[in-house]
């Protein structure tokens, strides 16, 4: 058996350490590749609105949007081809357009376009790449209308229900233009749509509005003034 010589094994060692950092030079040179995000939005009712793409891949064949999260011909409702540099946009007449990035323009939008949007990225080959988003649309907010069982009344005699009257859940109330301090005495319905105040004090004399708000606007009603009569 034949045996390295000392120069020989410092020869190895030292083209393995070459080895090693030329794999890390490499490793920490590799591109970095963004990843593809398709962002979800909301809207008002009548408003345009984009589905945006972020980092689309470069070796684009097509983008394909559907409606829902089936991928299925019927629910088609966008594409975009790309054919030796020239677009190729359908279908004709459609509400939605898509652009050269892959986003997707809806027009028009009302409530019944809320939900899930589907896109099919085709690749060159045979790969796809498929992601979602959602659209929330929100119509908008009339503003309330403020009622009261009564808005004269007797200190600790009296007690008093105001109503507001909204076409949305997310409610609030204010007193002399701030938000109210509720009490034991001050109370809301569960919906938040009836205040009661049991008995009406003095300090409970001033102007009282309700706000209803969804995520996208707002809107508040008059003021309603609860007069105070006492001793």
């Amino acid at each position: 058996m034949g045996f390295l010589s000392v120069s020989t094994h410092k020869g190895l060692v030292y083209r393995q350490g070459l080895l090693l950092v030329v794999s890390l030079l490499n490793f920490w040179s590799q591109p970095t590749v963004a990843r593809l995000i398709v962002e979800s939005n909301d809207a008002m009712e009548q408003m345009n609105v984009v589905l945006r793409v972020r980092n689309p891949p470069r070796n684009v064949k097509a983008f394909l949007w559907y409606r829902g999260s089936e991928v299925d011909s019927y629910n088609n409702i966008a594409y975009l081809s790309i054919v030796q540099g020239n677009y190729i946009r359908g279908p004709p007449g459609a509400q939605a357009i898509v652009n050269g990035d892959g986003s997707l323009v809806l027009k028009n939008v009302s409530k019944e376009d809320t939900g899930v949007y589907t896109l099919v990225i085709q690749l060159q080959g045979c790969q796809k790449i498929i992601a979602c988003a959602t659209l929330d649309v929100y119509s908008r907010v009339r503003a309330p209308t403020l009622l009261a069982s009564k808005t004269i009344v007797t200190e600790n005699n009296d007690s008093v229900v105001m109503s507001c009257d909204t076409n949305h859940d997310d409610i609030q109330w204010f007193f002399n233009y701030s938000s109210l301090q509720y009490k034991e005495r001050i109370k809301l319905s569960y919906d938040h749509r009836n205040l009661t105040i049991d008995p009406v004090l003095r300090w409970d004399a001033g102007d009282y509005q309700c706000k209803a708000s969804n995520p996208r606007n707002s809107a508040k009603s008059a003021p309603l003034k609860l007069d105070v009569k006492f001793q």
